[in-house]
């Protein structure tokens, strides 16, 4: 089967960058449309939300017959309407789209393996990763690929999960009772087994007759372990002619050279419904990538779905009542961005709600120490009455609160750990209680880790300094008692296995969401007051 990988063009359309390539001619007349959403978290009404899509889509299928609809992952986690149902609503509404090709990312896995792969089987469309096996004999979990016929031409979409879903999400997930490693996702030292499985399924897609293949991969970037980056996938095969891509939350359209120096187009949309994604291939021999902010109607509104939005209405009246139930109250904004820029913070600089957070910890187990991981704040909070959904919004995951027994040592490698990648961001930066550091950025990063990027230990000098504990110098012999989750101190995720062995003093204390209610009510007189008024922390993080 040839290829064909020519010179690409860039255009600008309407307010959306767009990458083409010239292809052969082929035999259908109208445009082939593949519309793409990533990381949308839960937010169905966020942004475009899924009635955008389902607009977007209608519109498209009165343009032309050839219309497919894709998820690159991270769909059924991140607001309580996934919590609540541990996915299921998403489902629901994903069916009501009418996704022709899913696969999942790494927080597909956090209800647990065995509930995803039951949702996995009312996903009308069904899920697909050509890395994820099962077993000695890695056998394939989901078909790698799927294959759509638009008149004569066929198109290949071949799914790819990141191996860092291992570590971002519950490492227990991927195990057995005892510990072991059951699930895979191609993970190594150096990257080469997920390109041979990637170029495998490329290649079996071909053969099967595919006239383009679209790589859909949940892979990322920006604060992505660099050889499992969608750049790193693409550099290390060949016969691709696009790639959609998720997990890092990014906002772009690129040409990415691959193995043979062809440029290869590559997408994503955000997170949360900021863009729909469009990849057209036309019948005048052009591939090309959009990201659309605006779905209008002919009167320039906003488009509508009126099934999309009943089923959405008839889902939030089923939990949205408890939601409203009022837990506490703050009189300042808790903060998970940057004020002035509105990233995520959390992720490489201290703010008020990780202090917040990590104080909660380590006040309501009575510990030396609290610690919190960025990636596992997920909302901000409002000032104002602090209501179940606001809480459910910083904590979706449903982690235990609970202690352990670490020396000085142990802590002071979670903190490197930590601030690996920093200044990009990392769901494992550490916000402390208790603790204070600084980060020495000038210093490289010499942390080494395993093939699943467990941290196995420092080489060089350490980027974290003046670590104090209440005060004092840590003292690396010492041993002090932790509080934080059962995601960390337990099952070591976010490649923190410098605990895992750690002995347990308290164990599955309570949920997180009750530590907010809990430390409000019992410890701060029902009310977060100025304490916690500066949105960038009380200094507990110094970055040289």
């Amino acid at each position: 089967m040839r290829r064909f990988r020519n010179t690409m063009m860039s255009a600008l359309i309407g307010a959306a960058a767009a990458v083409m390539m010239t292809i052969p001619t082929f035999a259908i007349d109208s445009d082939i449309v593949i519309i793409h959403t990533n990381d949308t978290h839960c937010g169905i009404e966020e942004n475009l939300g899924f009635e955008g899509v389902a607009a977007y889509e209608k519109q498209m299928k009165a343009l032309t017959p050839y219309v497919t609809l894709v998820d690159a992952g991270d769909a059924i986690q991140g607001a309580p309407v996934g919590t609540l149902s541990e996915g299921g609503y998403i489902i629901s509404l994903m069916n009501q789209a009418g996704y022709d090709f899913a696969i999942p990312g790494n927080h597909e896995f956090d209800y647990g393996m065995s509930r995803f792969l039951k949702l996995s089987t009312t996903l009308d469309c069904g899920y697909y990763s050509c890395n994820l096996v099962k077993g000695p004999s890695k056998q394939l979990v989901f078909k790698p690929y799927k294959i759509i016929n638009y008149d004569d031409v066929s198109v290949a979409y071949v799914g790819v999960t990141t191996p860092e879903s291992i570590t971002k999400s519950n490492p227990t997930n991927f195990q057995n009772g005892t510990g072991g490693y059951i699930y895979s996702l191609c993970e190594d030292a150096d990257g080469q087994s997920l390109y041979r499985q990637v170029q495998d399924a490329v290649d079996a897609a071909r053969s099967e007759g595919a006239n383009f293949v679209i790589l859909v991969g949940h892979l990322g970037n920006e604060g992505v372990t660099e050889k499992w980056t969608s750049k790193s996938v693409i550099a290390n095969t060949n016969g691709i002619d696009a790639v959609i891509d998720g997990h890092s939350h990014e906002t772009f359209t690129e040409r990415v050279p691959n193995k043979d120096g062809a440029l290869v187009p590559l997408a994503q949309t955000g997170t949360k419904f900021a863009n729909i994604g469009k990849i057209t291939i036309t019948p005048s021999k052009e591939i090309r990538l959009e990201l659309v902010d605006a779905v209008t109607a002919q009167d320039g509104t906003a488009a509508s779905d009126p099934e999309m939005k009943d089923l959405i209405t008839r889902i939030k009246s089923q939990y949205e009542a408890s939601l409203k139930t009022v837990l506490g109250h703050t009189d300042v904004k808790l903060t998970s961005t940057n004020p002035d820029t509105n990233l995520r913070a959390v992720r490489n600089a201290e703010t008020n709600l990780g202090d917040f957070c990590a104080d909660a910890f380590r006040v309501l187990l009575g510990t030396d120490i609290g610690i919190m991981n960025g990636g596992g704040i997920r909302g901000s909070i409002d000032a104002g009455d602090i209501t179940y959904e606001d809480a459910l919004n910083v904590y979706p995951f449903g982690n235990m609160i609970c202690a352990v027994e670490a020396t000085g040592q142990q802590i002071k490698d979670a903190l490197e750990m930590g601030v690996s990648l920093y200044p990009e961001e990392s769901g494992g930066f550490i916000h402390a209680s208790g603790l204070t550091y600084t980060i020495d950025s000038s210093i490289p990063s010499s942390v080494r880790t395993d093939e699943r990027r467990n941290f196995t230990g420092v080489a060089g000098e350490y980027r974290v300094k003046d670590i104090l504990v209440n005060g004092e110098p840590i003292d690396l012999e010492k041993t002090y008692t932790v509080a934080s989750h059962n995601y960390w101190l337990k099952s070591g995720g976010d490649g923190m296995s410098m605990f895992v062995n750690c002995p347990v003093v308290r164990d599955d204390v309570m949920v997180d969401v009750d530590t907010i209610t809990t430390y409000i009510q019992d410890h701060l007189g029902g009310v977060v007051g100025e304490e916690y008024g500066n949105p960038h922390g009380q200094g507990r993080i110094t970055i040289k």
